[in-house]
Order: structure tokens, then sequence, then C-alpha cells
């Protein structure tokens, strides 16, 4: 099994690297109309819906990963946690102080209100550093419909 995660995780490394070497470009208009090309940021949206910080850390690997392959200022990182993977967002996560960095370097890590209600959990319960939305779910859709790439590790 272990040899299988190995492998797993490998292939995922391999491809955030093959996406990350691929420069994105974008076209603009300068003042007189001429065609102007700029590189865009490359834009990802990651899911985590499981209580596990052997699934946190692996995202969080993966995010950091990333901003190395294509540069911190090239991308538009987003981490939606609901359901269970709200529990690793609480004041008391194991993976608090890495949330923390990873908001730090420009990641945006939000939590899903449906699951915090449905949970009886307050804004006070949570890490102070993260942000909220209506629902996670509805947030992964609005991204993906926006351009970003969707991954759950």
């Amino acid at each position: 099994m272990t040899h299988k995660k190995n492998v797993l995780n490998s292939l995922l490394a391999a491809a955030l690297f093959a996406v990350a070497s691929v420069s994105a470009t974008a076209y603009a208009a300068d003042a007189g109309g001429a065609a102007q090309v700029q590189k865009a940021k490359m834009k990802v949206v990651f899911q985590v819906s499981d209580a596990d910080p052997q699934k946190w850390n692996l995202t969080l690997n993966n995010i950091k990963n990333f901003q190395d392959a294509v540069g911190k200022g090239n991308s538009e990182l987003e981490v939606v946690a609901y359901g269970p993977g709200v529990n690793m967002l609480k004041f008391e996560s194991p993976v608090g102080s890495r949330v923390k960095e990873a908001i730090e370097s420009g990641v945006k890590v939000v939590a899903c209100e449906n699951t915090l209600h449905a949970m009886k959990l307050t804004h006070d319960d949570m890490l102070p550093e993260i942000g909220y939305v209506p629902g996670g779910v509805i947030e992964l859709a609005k991204r993906q419909m926006e351009g970003y790439a969707y991954i759950r590790p």
C-alpha cells in the first residue's frame, strides 16, 4: 500500500510540474489598440474535505511545490475546505501553522459556512487568518467556471 501511495504522490508531483512548465499567455490591447502578449497567472483551486493531517500536509506540500516551480507571483491558489476538512482549520489544528504559512505566501484558504453551521462552529473556533465562503462546493464550481484548475490531493 505504501508503494502505491508513493507512486500516486510521484504522479501528482509530475503532473504539477508539467502544468507549471507550460507558459500561459493572455492578450490585451495597449492604448493604441495593438495586441500585447502578457503572461497570465496560473489559477488552481484545491479541495480538502478530509479531517486528516496527512491529506492537509500533502495539499500544503503540493501548494509549496507549485509556488516554487512557477513563482508565487505567477499563480492564484485557493484551498476550499468543507465537510470534515473544516476541522483542520480550527484554532487548535495540528496543521494550523502550515496553513498560516500558506496564507502568508499568498494562498487563499477558505472554509465553508454551511459546514460551520452544521457543525455548530463559529469564526471564533477557527484560525483567525482564514476566509469564508457560503458554500464550499459552490466555491469550487465558481472557480472552475473562472478557469481555475481543480485539484483534490
